[in-house]
Parts: C-alpha cells; sequence; structure tokens
C-alpha cells in the first residue's frame, strides 16, 4: 500500500473513532438537555393543573389520561408526606388524528403529591417524547453526513494537498529507482522547502557518495587482484611445466612438482571464480540480452561430449518450450556449463543426465551419490558434498549470484535417487 493511501486509512480510522466518541457524548448531552427542558415543563404543568384542582374541584376526580395528560388520585396522608417527586420515561396508548386505534408512544412522566383542604392525592402528569425520537433520528443522519463530507474531504486532501506535499520525496525516490553506481554518481537535487525532505537528500547523497567510492575501490582492488595474481600464478606454471619436462629429474621430484602443479592450478581456478563472484555481486556486466535458452544447452552439451562419452551417461532433453532468457551472454554460458559439468562431474559411471526446458522452468536432474546433499549449505561458498573431491566448490555459488542477479531463483530437490537442481525464470 502506497504512504498516501496508508496515511488516508488511518486518518480516516481516528476521524470515524473521534466522531463517534463525539457523537455518543453529544447524544448523551443533547438527551439530558431535552429531558431537562421537559421537566421544567412538567414542573410548571404540576403548579398550573394544582392551582386549577384549587379552584375547580372536579379536577379531582380525573383518574385517566386524556387530551389533558394528567390524573389525580386520593392517597393517604402518611403516602403523601412520604412521598418525593420522579421523573421516568415511560408508554401510555395514544391517538393521533391520523391513527385508527391508540398506538403507544414515548412520554416523560412526573408523579408527585399535593394536598388540597385536608385532602391528600398523587398527581401525575405526562408530556408526549416524540419529537425527542424525530430529534435522535435527525441528530443520527446528520453524523453519517458528517461521516461522509469527513471522508471526501479527506481524499480531496489527500490528493490535492497531501501528494503535493510529499512530492519532492516520490521525485527522490525515482532517481533513486534509476541510480546505478556504475553510472551515476550523484541523484539529482530535488527543490524542497520541507526541513525533513533536505536533510533526507543531503543524507542519500553522502551515503550514495560514500557507495560510489567504495564500488570503485571493489573494481580497483578487482582490476588489481586479476593482474597482479593471474600473472605471476601465470608465470609459476609455465616454470613448473618447464621443470616436469626436464629429464634430470627423479620419479620423486617429479611426483612432488606435479603435486604442486595441480596446487597452482586449482588456486588460479580458485581466484578466477572469486574474482567473477565478486564481479556478479557488484553488477559489473553489461546490459542483459534476450539470448535462447534452449540452443545454449545445446551448444554446452556439445562442449561436455568427450566427458559425457568417457563416464557412458545417457543424456535426455525434454524441451516443452522455446525459452527466451534476459542475461548476459558470458553469465548465461558460465551457469549453464557449471550446472552442466557438476552434473555430469558428480555423476556415477553409465548414469543419467535429464534435462527438462518448461515455459518457466528448466530441471537438471542427475544420478550420483545415494544420499541427498545438504539443501541448506549447497549454495555457500566451498561447499563440498564429498571433501575428497579437489574442486573449489563455487561452481554452484557462482550459479546462484548469476541468477539472483537477474531475479531468477534456483532450488536443490532429491527424488528418486536422482539430484535435481530447478531455476526458475
Amino acid at each position: 500500500m502506497k504512504l498516501l493511501n496508508r496515511s488516508i486509512t488511518y486518518v480516516s480510522i481516528s476521524i470515524f473513532g473521534i466522531v463517534t466518541i463525539w457523537a455518543v457524548v453529544f447524544y448523551i448531552n443533547m438527551l439530558n438537555e431535552i429531558k431537562s427542558s421537559i421537566d421544567e415543563g412538567l414542573e410548571n404543568y404540576k403548579r398550573l393543573i394544582i392551582e386549577n384542582a384549587t379552584q375547580d374541584s372536579s379536577l379531582l376526580k380525573k383518574k385517566y389520561f386524556d387530551e389533558s395528560f394528567f390524573t389525580i388520585t386520593p392517597i393517604s396522608k402518611e403516602k403523601a408526606l412520604a412521598f418525593k417527586d420522579t421523573y421516568v420515561d415511560t408508554i401510555l396508548l395514544m391517538q393521533d388524528a391520523d391513527d385508527q386505534a391508540p398506538e403507544e408512544e414515548p412520554v416523560r412522566m412526573l408523579t408527585t403529591a399535593f394536598e388540597i383542604d385536608g385532602g391528600y392525592y398523587e398527581l401525575k402528569v405526562a408530556n408526549s417524547m416524540v419529537e425527542e425520537d424525530d430529534l435522535i433520528d435527525e441528530l443520527f443522519w446528520d453524523v453519517i453526513w458528517l461521516y461522509v463530507i469527513l471522508i471526501i474531504g479527506i481524499v480531496i486532501i489527500n490528493n490535492v494537498v497531501l501528494k503535493k506535499l510529499w512530492h519532492p520525496f516520490y521525485q527522490m525516490l525515482q532517481h533513486l529507482r534509476n541510480f546505478r553506481l556504475d553510472k551515476t554518481a550523484t541523484i539529482p537535487q530535488v527543490s524542497t522547502k520541507t526541513q525533513e525532505f533536505q536533510e533526507l537528500q543531503s543524507a542519500l547523497q553522502l551515503m550514495l557518495q560514500q557507495s560510489v567510492r567504495t564500488f570503485e575501490q571493489q573494481k580497483e582492488f578487482i582490476g588489481n587482484a586479476s593482474h597482479e595474481l593471474q600473472t605471476p600464478l601465470a608465470i609459476v606454471l609455465h616454470k613448473l611445466e618447464l621443470l616436469i619436462e626436464t629429464d634430470s629429474l627423479s620419479e620423486l621430484q617429479a611426483a612432488h612438482i606435479s603435486e604442486i602443479y595441480e596446487t597452482i592450478q586449482r588456486l588460479t581456478r580458485l581466484n578466477r571464480s572469486l574474482l567473477l563472484l565478486t564481479k556478479i555481486e557488484n553488477k559489473q556486466f553489461v546490459t542483459p540480452v534476450q539470448l535462447a535458452f534452449n540452443k545454449l544447452v545445446k551448444a554446452s552439451l556439445q562442449d561436455f561430449e568427450d566427458m559425457i562419452a568417457f563416464k557412458k551417461l545417457d543424456v535426455v532433453l525434454e524441451e516443452e518450450a522455446e525459452i527466451l532468457v534476459a542475461m548476459d551472454e558470458n553469465l548465461a554460458h558460465i551457469f549453464v556449463s557449471n550446472l552442466l559439468r557438476n552434473a555430469i562431474f558428480h555423476n556415477s559411471e553409465g548414469g543419467k543426465l535429464y534435462i527438462t526446458i518448461n515455459p518457466h522452468s528448466v530441471t537438471i536432474a542427475n544420478t550420483g551419490s545415494d544420499a541427498p546433499l545438504d539443501e541448506e549449505h549447497i549454495f555457500t561458498r566451498f561447499y563440498k558434498g564429498n571433501p575428497q573431491i579437489k574442486h573449489t566448490g563455487l561452481g554452484l555459488s557462482i550459479v546462484k549470484a548469476i541468477l539472483e542477479s537477474y531475479g531468477y531463483s534456483i532450488e536443490y530437490t532429491y527424488q528418486d535417487t536422482l539430484h535435481c537442481f530447478t531455476f526458475r525464470f
């Protein structure tokens, strides 16, 4: 969810809660005000009724509610003296002009007691609360409309005011998306008067300058390492080759020199692999191009024809689709060759090699050891399923680094005595 949408969600929820609490408090206060006003009117009715009853004794015989909304009932002196005025909400049967029969209506009722000429009476005075219900209903719809207006106002503010306010942030974000260490030294300046955005821009510029400086230092180191290490190693290998060809060497000396020669060769391969990994992780390769993956696999298989024939492997290539992948051509060849070399080298003599090309994935499966490899560490550097085998342990690390640099994935599984490597585009 975008920042603006997330902010409007939180603001809307907050306003909804605030308005809801406000509506409840406003309703309670309004209800108390209405009842207080009605109670004052009932108190005035009580005074008028008692005054009229003093002048007209026939009112003292009114024992049911009619259009005058009061009743008077004789009571004992003890009950009258102990009586306290009470105000309650209750229901009375009432009939309006448009009602065919009396209907229940809410009323506010005052119950009190008074004395006239030595007689004690209970007085009940009622006042209709129908107008209160109408007022509450009107208040409810007013709150609903308030919600609607607030939400519309928030959306307008979000899309006009806040969007303009956050525009420098989104500009910086777009510049960061387009930033490349090997192509851009700094990001363009964004014009803003907001202090936080100015500080953010300064921090980004400083961080990117440090990243570019580190990247350049790494590139320089890689170049120096490639030259300073590969050249001496090549010289050592050449001199060892000349030394091996010398006739004056004893068999033991030749054996020792041969071991040193193999060790230097492994060191050379290790150096090249580490340099390649560093270059891949630093994204020091050209822009990817569209490659026909099927042709790449077939070409790599031809490169390993001698090794396949030597191990008497049965190779099965299933092409369910023609795949085009966006990769650097050299890297594509390296990762396919590494996987095939791994599947051939670790295969058993007379074993099977299956290559299945699907529309969105490729699986390379081979026979070999009867036990599965460590799925958690198989793609880590210097991992060796068999410590006795002399290789760098970087082949699968290079494969994973190449695929991940293009957003692809690879996984290892062991199924039906087959070691399976599946990479998805």
